[in-house]
């Protein structure tokens, strides 16, 4: 919050994430940290608001540096996941509504190119290149589905873990971080899958990481034999 407030902001939308994978586990403490944020941006003079947003199932299908990056691109050119999507419009009324803009559609300007061509132009401004390549390390392994059925549980937190232990972070400070290592999912919560078919797969430069990572991501989902409801994205909102 003190480097939010120190840029001078008039307004701020903060998304702060509830479930095993965030830092704060239950709906309960996540509405007391963002009770928190949002009276000391509005102490600071900073008109400021929180959605608290479900993080026990990963947001989007791409998890890792360079794949997030990969996955954020094809949200600003109009495809991308629904929930990523639906949550970044979200974020973006939330914070047109703060500064009194009721006349923008922010899933418009995905789909219209707009919010593309303002991306390409700020990388460019800082002397960047919008078309570089991105990383993607080049040992792979496919996770598959032992049985057919729908999706019932896929946790974050495993799958986080495992994308780390692929080399997607850091086990000490001075340890290299792998841009390409990561874990893309093929289905997500909900979703019904055959058996034999793909459910994620993993990348790592060090293909000794997979022994690791391989049984932790697995243990991530678990299939049932009934659908399952539909996801709840957002689960409150602080202002």
């Amino acid at each position: 919050m003190s480097k939010k407030i120190a840029e001078g902001t008039s307004a701020l939308v903060l998304d702060v994430k509830v479930g095993s994978g965030a830092f704060m586990k239950t709906l309960d403490r996540a509405s007391e940290l963002a009770q928190t944020l949002v009276q000391l941006g509005k102490d600071a003079g900073v008109k400021t608001s929180a959605l608290l947003t479900d993080m026990s199932t990963p947001l989007g299908l791409k998890i890792g540096n360079a794949l997030e990056v990969e996955e954020s691109i094809d949200v600003l050119a109009g495809g991308g996941p629904r929930d990523v999507v639906d949550l970044t419009v979200e974020l973006a009324i939330e914070m047109l509504n703060q500064v009194g803009i009721t006349d923008v559609d922010p899933r418009e300007n995905l789909a219209n190119g707009k919010a593309m061509d303002v991306w390409q132009k700020m990388i460019r401004a800082q002397g960047g290149d919008p078309d570089a390549k991105l990383a993607r390390a080049e040992n792979s392994h496919q996770i598959l589905a032992e049985t057919s059925g729908y999706i019932s549980r896929l946790d974050a937190l495993e799958v986080g873990v495992a994308s780390w232990r692929l080399g997607a972070g850091r086990e000490r400070k001075e340890d290299a971080v792998q841009f390409g290592a990561g874990i893309e999912l093929h289905a997500q919560l909900g979703d019904y899958v055959e058996a034999g078919s793909a459910l994620m797969t993993l990348y790592t430069e060090t293909p000794e990481r997979f022994e690791r990572a391989t049984a932790l991501a697995a243990n991530s989902v678990t299939l049932s034999k009934d659908a399952v409801a539909e996801r709840k994205l957002i689960l409150g909102k602080i202002s």
